[in-house]
């Protein structure tokens, strides 16, 4: 019999539920701190702080960095919630695996190289990163605290996400594979 308790060790929870729950915490990000759930923004200011580190106060000069300041704000604690939260669902459903860095769906098309895979996927991290910064904001900023907000230019870009995703899962499932 499933319990409020046995949800935390499901593998996979309802879209539903999840949808739900994220719609919930939109509205209290909304509430308390008035702003939107988003993360590529964090990403931003974390290659900031990096090129600070390296280059000093000039890094700050950069007229992009005084629009969205180098900080360490609520957002960053959001990214390393999910971090963390991931890791412990992982843990407590089971399905955490040391050392599994290819998922059979990629190893059936593409092999067993954990190097491709991991190259791949920063590849793949860096242009959707370019990509949030380029549309002003990433899927949780535009498609979950946009679309909320009934948003013109988040709608587009969700339309967009999704429409993007479908055309490169068939290429790298149908074409390539």
């Amino acid at each position: 019999m499933e319990t409020i308790a046995s949800v935390f060790t499901d593998t996979y929870w309802s879209p539903y539920a999840v949808g739900i729950g994220i719609g919930i915490l939109s509205w209290l990000s909304f509430l308390i701190s008035g702003k939107p759930i988003a993360t590529s923004t964090t990403f931003a200011r974390a290659g900031g702080m990096i090129e600070e580190m390296v280059r000093g106060e000039k890094a700050n000069q950069r007229s992009y960095y005084e629009k969205i300041k180098l900080q360490i704000d609520w957002q960053w604690m959001l990214v390393i919630g999910v971090v963390i939260g991931s890791f412990i669902s992982a843990i407590l459903s089971g399905d955490f695996q040391v050392g599994v860095w290819v998922p059979s769906l990629w190893s059936s098309a593409f092999g067993d190289s954990a190097i491709l895979r991991v190259l791949v996927a920063v590849i793949g991290g860096i242009i959707l990163g370019f990509g949030a910064r380029f549309a002003g904001g990433c899927t949780s900023g535009h498609g979950i605290s946009g679309t909320l907000q009934l948003a013109v230019s988040s709608w587009i870009s969700a339309v967009c996400f999704f429409i993007g995703g479908i055309i490169a899962a068939h290429i790298i499932y149908f074409v390539i594979a």
